[in-house]
C-alpha cells in the first residue's frame, strides 16, 4: 500500500508539471504544432534515463525511483496525448507533420534517455 501511495503522489505531481510545462510553451510558440507534448515527452525520457542511472548505481533507493520513475515521470510524460494528437494531425491533412512528430519524438526521446543514463556516468 506504501508503495501505491508513492506512486500516486509522485503522479500527482508528475500531472501538474506536465500541464504548466506544456501550457507554458504553447503560449509561447502560436502554431498547431504540439510542441508542448513533444517538449514534455523528451524530458520526461531524459529524467527517467537519469533516475534509472543512479538508481543501477545504487545513488537512489527503490522506493525514490519507484515515486520519481513509475510516479512523477509517469504522469508527466505523455504517450496518450502524443499518440491522440498524431491523428489530429493526420485527420486535418497535415499527413507529413504527423508523420516528422512521430519520428522526432521517438528519436529524440530515445536520444534524452540515453543522454540521462549517460549522465549518471559522467558523476
Amino acid at each position: 500500500m506504501k508503495e501505491l501511495m508513492l506512486v500516486c503522489i509522485g503522479s500527482f505531481f508528475g500531472g501538474g508539471a506536465r500541464y504548466l510545462v506544456s501550457k507554458a510553451i504553447e503560449t509561447c510558440v502560436a502554431v498547431t504544432f504540439p510542441w508542448g507534448t513533444m517538449a514534455v515527452n523528451i524530458v520526461g525520457c531524459f529524467f527517467v534515463g537519469l533516475l534509472s542511472g543512479l538508481s543501477l548505481a545504487g545513488n537512489i533507493s527503490p522506493m525514490t525511483k519507484l515515486i520519481l520513475v513509475t510516479g512523477f515521470c509517469g504522469g508527466f510524460t505523455t504517450f496518450s496525448t502524443f499518440m491522440n494528437e498524431t491523428l489530429l494531425l493526420e485527420r486535418d491533412g497535415m499527413l507529413l507533420s504527423a508523420i516528422l512528430y512521430t519520428l522526432a519524438s521517438l528519436f529524440l526521446g530515445f536520444m534524452a534517455v540515453v543522454a540521462g543514463y549517460y549522465v549518471t556516468k559522467i558523476f
